[in-house]
């Protein structure tokens, strides 16, 4: 067996032509989509990301905007470049580029993003709703992550699938999609016991722990789908938390690293900045 390959690119840009109608829509309406991202500081991962996303924008036609901080910005000085946005109507997602110097509070400041333009899926209130089963902006990762699943064209219900991390970001808002999915979900992480024998039952894998080639074959069930989310660089090489070689002659649909996942996470940015848009022109 050698895996399909779930190609991030090749979704990513069909998913984009579909978001570009519809904010051509939008604007019929008198409604053009906006995008402000607040960078703070100099983090040359976070400045790269910035352009994608602010390339990504003009590709569909979406408004950007990116307001540039020092790394030394007081919490204040932060939440008021919020607040601003919130109140301004040109601008319907706010994304705070993360991860934020040491002296700021992250989570004090993502809870100053009105939840309805919170496109990254962070706030308490948008974390909740998924949690309860309720509409709300969805996490773009696990959304991505989830989009390219469901593109196997698998049946979900009562599959056995396990999430290797539990951050707040990937780990945990994923579980609970696949849980919406009538999946039964494992949550594995660091204390983990036995962690192999328990992704070797997985129909569906997610691997987000940040370690480079972290889940090797042996821990692969075969025929299951393999979704890496990690994006680590080890001998000069970017690579993924998947032992891709290997695990590919064993996984019947695997994502690579990179052209995967994170090709998948700004579309998803950019779907969230739509739909909210949608919001304010036609309702909830």
């Amino acid at each position: 067996m050698h895996a399909k390959i779930l190609d991030g690119k090749a979704m990513s840009l069909e998913l984009r032509e579909k978001l570009a109608r519809r904010a051509e829509k939008l604007k019929e309406q008198g409604i053009v989509p906006g995008l402000a991202v607040i960078l703070v500081g100099h983090d040359p991962a976070s400045e790269i990301y910035v352009r994608n996303k602010e390339k990504g924008c003009q590709e569909i036609g979406i408004y950007s905007r990116t307001i540039r901080l020092e790394e030394s910005v007081s919490q204040e000085t932060l939440e008021a470049e919020i607040e601003k946005l919130n109140a301004d109507p040109a601008i319907h997602g706010i994304l705070v580029q993360l991860p934020l110097p040491g002296h700021l509070d992250e989570n004090r400041a993502l809870r100053h993003v009105l939840p309805e333009k919170d496109v990254d899926g962070f706030h308490l209130i948008n974390a909740g709703s998924l949690m309860t089963g309720v509409p709300g902006v969805i996490a773009c990762t696990p959304k991505g992550a989830l989009y390219m699943i469901k593109s196997t064209g698998i049946d979900l219900t009562g599959k056995q699938a396990v999430v290797v991390g539990r951050s707040n970001i990937v780990g945990k808002p994923m579980a609970m999609l696949l849980l919406r999915e009538n999946c039964t979900v494992t949550i594995c992480h660091s204390r983990t016991r036995n962690l192999a024998e328990i992704t070797r039952n997985a129909d569906i894998l997610v691997a987000a722990v940040g370690k480079p080639r972290f889940i090797t074959a042996d821990m692969v069930r075969d025929g299951a789908v393999v979704i890496d989310v990690g994006i680590n660089r080890a001998d000069g090489k970017i690579c993924g938390d998947v032992d891709f070689e290997p695990v590919s002659e064993k996984a019947a649909w695997i994502t690579p690293v990179p052209g995967g996942v994170g090709k998948m996470t700004i579309t998803m940015l950019l779907e969230n900045t739509v739909e909210a848009a949608e919001r304010t022109a036609y309702g909830s």
